[in-house]
């Protein structure tokens, strides 16, 4: 099994005291399988709905974020594979 991957940057390369700070965190698993459930419902009569698919994560990933000053990072969104998190300088 391959270790998960991950990149980040911050949205400045200094900043000034109480100021905003966004760091992105690109991330990922280079071994991820891909599971798609499909769906139909039929009825007595024969009549199907049309199909459904939906594509649950087997093993998902979690991003942790500490700065060595006791820093609260805050997670602004996460989409699965990009995190952005928000603290203050």
């Amino acid at each position: 099994m391959a270790a998960p991957t991950a990149s980040a940057s911050l949205n400045a390369t200094s900043y000034v005291p109480g100021a905003q700070m966004l760091l992105t965190v690109t991330y990922g698993d280079p071994d991820n399988k891909t599971l798609t459930v499909s769906i139909v419902v039929t009825d007595a009569q024969g009549n199907s709905s049309a199909p459904v698919k939906v594509s649950p994560v087997i093993d998902p990933l979690t991003v942790a974020v500490t700065d060595d000053s006791g820093r609260t990072w805050t997670r602004v969104s996460d989409n699965g594979s990009v995190a952005v998190y928000r603290a203050v300088a």
